[in-house]
């Protein structure tokens, strides 16, 4: 990179870092325009049961707009797969580089072994709490491709399920679409929460909502997961 692009990188990221401070202290910044987020604030902890009120816009009152985001998504993954997809003669070439190549240190694949346990359970309590603390499936998801990817770099060798994979994304897409039809059928709107809001604050709260933020965590895990994996093994 030379330093006439270094500079031009300089000043764009000043340029940015001026915009946001400038918008940060607009006289509008925190004032309310639409009059849409201080209803549903004033609305959500009574409507759906979430603490945390992202959660219930994501799951709820923009659900269409956060089945669009899996739909993308998984376009792309499927995209990204048949760019990566190979011959069978390919992948058995592909799989003899790989048992080509020397596993990482002791050091780290002992420290793969120590941190899987711990990434998963740190997605799945990012997951199952994104109701209540800030997070949910896209957080706790990618953070659960994480554990499931480390691995594979530390051992490309390794043993990677694509299909297992690719059956629990479509299991958990599929699970989120039910709900949804389930919520269009019997409540009148797709993603309505299903059940009880319970407690705000309380784990077992927020209806369906739990159990949407699960589907999303499951689905983008396994996409990213084994479309990272697609890369390392094409």
């Amino acid at each position: 990179m030379s330093f006439r692009d270094i500079s031009a990188l300089g000043l764009l990221l000043g340029l940015g870092v001026l915009l946001i401070t400038v918008l940060v202290h607009f006289p509008f910044s925190g004032s309310n325009l639409t009059g849409v987020g201080s209803s549903i604030n004033a609305l959500a902890a009574k409507e759906i049961g979430t603490a945390n009120i992202v959660t219930s816009v994501l799951l709820a009152y923009r659900g269409l707009d956060t089945l669009g985001e899996l739909m993308i998504l998984f376009v792309a993954a499927t995209a990204a797969g048949m760019v990566l997809a190979q011959s069978p003669e390919e992948d058995a070439l592909s799989l003899q580089k790989l048992n080509s190549f020397p596993a990482a240190g002791f050091v780290l694949r002992v420290a793969t072994h120590v941190l899987f346990p711990f990434l998963l359970l740190l997605g799945a309590y990012i997951i199952i709490h994104g109701h209540l603390t800030p997070g949910g499936g896209f957080q706790g998801g990618a953070i659960l491709a994480a554990a499931f990817f480390i691995p594979v770099l530390t051992t490309p060798a390794g043993p990677f399920a694509h299909q297992t994979s690719s059956l629990v994304e479509g299991l958990a897409g599929s699970s989120f679409i039910i709900i949804g039809l389930l919520a269009l059928f019997g409540q009148g709107s797709f993603l309505a929460p299903l059940g009880s809001p319970g407690v705000v604050g309380e784990l077992f709260s927020a209806g369906s909502v739990p159990l949407l933020s699960a589907a999303i965590g499951i689905k983008v895990g396994s996409e990213l997961a084994g479309l990272l994996a697609r890369f390392i093994q094409a």
